[in-house]
């Protein structure tokens, strides 16, 4: 784990500062980027709470901006800590809200589009063999951390590949998913600077979370995403750029991603031969098989961890080495 009260050094970059702003999640701060320059840029915001805007704001002062100077916000990505404030800070300022193109609509509707996540959340927990009580209890904590987030007015949408300029720098904007479905990521050909959100990070591995795709409709059910699948691939696809300098969105910048992203595919073959080990003794739902691994599963931890399992055990299915059987009311898995 991090050392969530670790305080970062600004970066010594021209022109771009890392501002921390404080979340109530075990990863820590998050880290948002101001781009100095025309348009004076900010990039993610932190979770929607006072504290977070007070720290912001310090944040800005610091280097002589305040939140009326902003031009251009920019959201990496869909999850509450990266989006929270966006909605309060484009009431304080005159500044265009930029995102992907796909990723608009959840950005722009991200209360109600978050709110069917958790519905279809809780039925793949229940699918997997999470009991109900604590797919009920689940469902309550996401409630609560999705008033951390708020839709963003969304003024200005980007393709893949587009080049965008954001504090005198031009970006080519890239379309990773894995950790969430609309990361997208900034890269600065010139100097092989890469704003990343929380596709890399440098001392943790990001969580590929089961979440609908962008283009879901309501919450209904339709063929289980496959995050990790996704995320392996858009590893890969940043491990070709010549980044020099990694942002990522909690910790210290990056600067050698290909050994990192190399260990990282590593870890996810090392998890997956040990899910293998076990489905080799005896089928297992991907629940008991989160149970078997980390014996001990925190209530809280319960998701995160059944999407960890189905994203190795997706690995294995695409491999051949393991089988789905989904005839029954809980899913279970075997070794091929």
């Amino acid at each position: 784990m991090p050392d969530t009260d670790e305080v970062l050094p600004d970066l010594d970059l021209p022109g771009v500062h890392r501002l921390q702003v404080p979340t109530p999640f075990a990863v820590g701060p998050v880290n948002t980027y101001l781009l100095e320059g025309d348009p004076l840029t900010l990039i993610d915001s932190g979770p929607n709470l006072a504290t977070c805007l007070v720290a912001l704001e310090a944040g800005l002062k610091d280097h002589g901006y305040a939140f009326e100077d902003l031009e251009l916000l920019f959201v990496t990505h869909q999850h509450v800590d990266h989006l929270g404030l966006t909605r309060i800070l484009a009431e304080r300022c005159d500044a265009e809200v930029v995102c992907l193109d796909r990723a608009a609509g959840v950005i722009g509707s991200w209360g109600e589009r978050a709110a069917d996540d958790d519905k279809y959340a809780g039925r793949v927990m229940l699918r997997h063999g999470i009991e109900e009580p604590v797919v009920v209890a689940l469902r309550s904590l996401a409630a609560i951390v999705r008033s951390l987030g708020a839709s963003a007015p969304v003024t200005r949408t980007l393709e893949e590949h587009e080049l965008v300029t954001m504090g005198g720098r031009s970006l080519e904007v890239l379309h990773h998913p894995g950790h969430s479905p609309s990361d997208t990521l900034l890269f600065d050909a010139s100097d092989g600077t890469l704003v990343a959100g929380d596709h890399l990070l440098s001392k943790i591995s990001s969580n590929a979370l089961l979440t609908r795709p962008l283009d879901a409709e309501g919450e209904e059910d339709g063929p289980r995403a496959t995050p990790l699948i996704d995320y392996r691939r858009s590893l890969l696809a940043t491990r070709a750029l010549d980044a020099h300098l990694v942002l990522g969105g909690h910790g210290p910048e990056i600067t050698d991603h290909r050994p990192l992203i190399d260990a990282r595919i590593a870890d996810q073959d090392r998890r997956a031969e040990k899910l293998l080990d076990l489905l080799r003794v005896r089928p297992m739902s991907a629940h008991e098989l989160a149970t078997t691994l980390w014996e001990r599963v925190a209530i809280t931890q319960a998701f995160l961890t059944l999407s960890e399992v189905l994203g190795h055990l997706d690995l294995l299915i695409a491999d051949g080495a393991a089988l789905e059987d989904d005839s029954g009311d809980v899913i279970v898995f075997e070794a091929a």
